[in-house]
């Protein structure tokens, strides 16, 4: 890991206390990790200037317990726990839990060279006797670890099911009980859910019957999953009936509440090519009429941008309106003309000799280029644009460049463009693949076209 001086440190603190941005914004701009930007700030809030320069000393078992107390009592993650007693390394905490929770009380203590267990038992009793729990047993401070994990535990269950313990049903802390009576004892977890053990048992024996939803809940796991958190309610019911499964969406809204499954959040693009008129501008021809009778009758393009760590990377895509298949695309670290040359060179090869669709774009100042023009003429394309400032116009494209940003981009981190580009490849064959339309009667733009296509050859054939 890189070293930061006190001065960047506090330049960064400023930068993040002072403006409006969040933590990404701060982290790109300094070249810095967020979860470090993170970090000096939450020490900084708590402890000042001087928790920017922790020691290098070693810890005490009494004080590594209390670490480890306040984490399971308070729920607090490893960089909250790091800032809370300025410790140096968020990283030291996971390792004291981690020893803590494989060998006991006893590996919170210094090793020394040649000390066996019952030196370092030894060890452990005489540094707690100095401690604020002298007056404790070493198995009365485990065992109260170990109830303030279980209490951490079935708090994090009951957040997972969108809930507070105090509001949970009877059956779901039954359910809760269930799942951790493998690591705690039964008569602490019924405790801890304030549950008598009549009722627990009672509960036990009704969930034990078949689940009604048991075999739909696994599939639309399994497709929330196979489509990495990308389908709602209303796909993944089209994706279980083009399986055979007669479902209603109603109820596949239901189960997907049941199992806490959401899907993505579009946000809005923000790169915008427009620079004027700088030469001729076409008419808007398409007129919103985001419909075709054919493959390759109308098309839209347009630019969007993305950003990782500062630098910049721009895709040009061609979607076809009859199906809202990707036909080509192209990437580029800067958005230069080659670009959108190249690309619309790959989408004229998916063209037959007596095809000539409308292309329809923005006023970027890519597409108002003579060279681009000369383009589309020699190919018998009809040119089209939107009307300055108008997104609208060309609504399609800006489409499926939020569900593109919303399923992919928002979702995963990218460590530089490399991994970006090859991401986006694979998401662009997956959309036009595998990404059921509910438009397309529940099917991917290539099933559909291929679907239409061979119907249509059956059609010609004579009886």
């Amino acid at each position: 890991m890189a070293k930061y001086s006190l001065q960047f440190k506090l330049m960064v603190i400023r930068d993040y206390l002072e403006s409006a941005d969040g933590f990404s914004r701060v982290s790109h701009r300094h070249n810095v990790e967020r979860g470090l930007v993170r970090t000096w700030v939450a020490a900084f809030q708590l402890h000042g200037e001087a928790a920017l320069t922790p020691s290098r000393s070693h810890y005490t078992t009494a004080f590594k317990l209390a670490v480890l107390k306040r984490l399971y009592k308070e729920g607090l993650s490893y960089r909250q726990a790091a800032a809370i007693f300025n410790i140096a390394n968020k990283s030291s905490v996971m390792h004291w839990q981690q020893q803590y929770e494989r060998d006991g009380l006893t590996a919170l203590t210094r090793k020394r060279r040649g000390a066996d267990v019952k030196e370092r038992n030894a060890s452990v009793i005489e540094t707690l006797n100095g401690s604020n729990d002298a007056q404790r047993t070493q198995q009365e401070l485990t065992d109260e670890i170990v109830r303030l994990q279980l209490e951490n535990a079935y708090l994090k269950r009951a957040k997972s099911l969108g809930s507070t313990p105090a509001a949970l049903s009877t059956r779901e802390k039954t359910q809760i009980v269930i799942e951790l009576r493998r690591h705690y004892p039964l008569a602490a977890l019924l405790k801890a859910a304030g549950l008598a053990r009549s009722t627990f048992y009672y509960q036990s024996k009704a969930l034990a019957a078949a689940d009604r939803y048991a075999g739909l809940k696994s599939a639309i796991k399994k497709l929330f999953e196979r489509h990495k958190g990308r389908y709602g309610y209303r796909r993944i019911t089209a994706a279980l009936r083009n399986q055979g499964a007669l479902v209603n969406h109603k109820t596949i809204q239901r189960l997907m509440g049941i199992l806490a499954l959401k899907s993505s959040i579009r946000r809005r693009s923000k790169y915008r090519a427009y620079r004027g008129a700088t030469a001729r501008i076409a008419p808007n021809q398409l007129n919103r009429n985001f419909s075709a009778g054919r493959p390759n009758e109308r098309w839209v393009t347009d630019i969007t941008e993305f950003n990782v760590a500062g630098q910049k990377l721009y895709l040009s895509p061609v979607l076809d309106l009859y199906n809202r298949e990707i036909v080509a695309y192209e990437m580029a670290r800067r958005p230069v003309f080659d670009m959108v040359r190249d690309m619309i060179g790959k989408a004229f090869q998916r063209l037959r000799r007596n095809e000539a669709p409308l292309l329809h774009s923005d006023q970027g100042w890519h597409y108002q280029m003579p060279a681009f023009g000369r383009l589309l003429e020699r190919r018998g394309l009809t040119q089209s644009m939107s009307r300055r400032g108008n997104c609208l116009d060309n609504a399609a494209m800006e489409s499926f460049f939020a569900v593109l940003k919303s399923e992919l981009y928002d979702r995963e981190s990218f460590n530089n463009l490399a991994q970006l580009e090859e991401a986006l490849r694979g998401y662009i064959r997956y959309y036009n693949h595998h990404r059921l339309k509910l438009s397309l009667g529940g099917l991917s733009p290539v099933q559909f076209r291929h679907n239409n296509s061979s119907a249509s050859i059956t059609s010609k054939v004579p009886a």
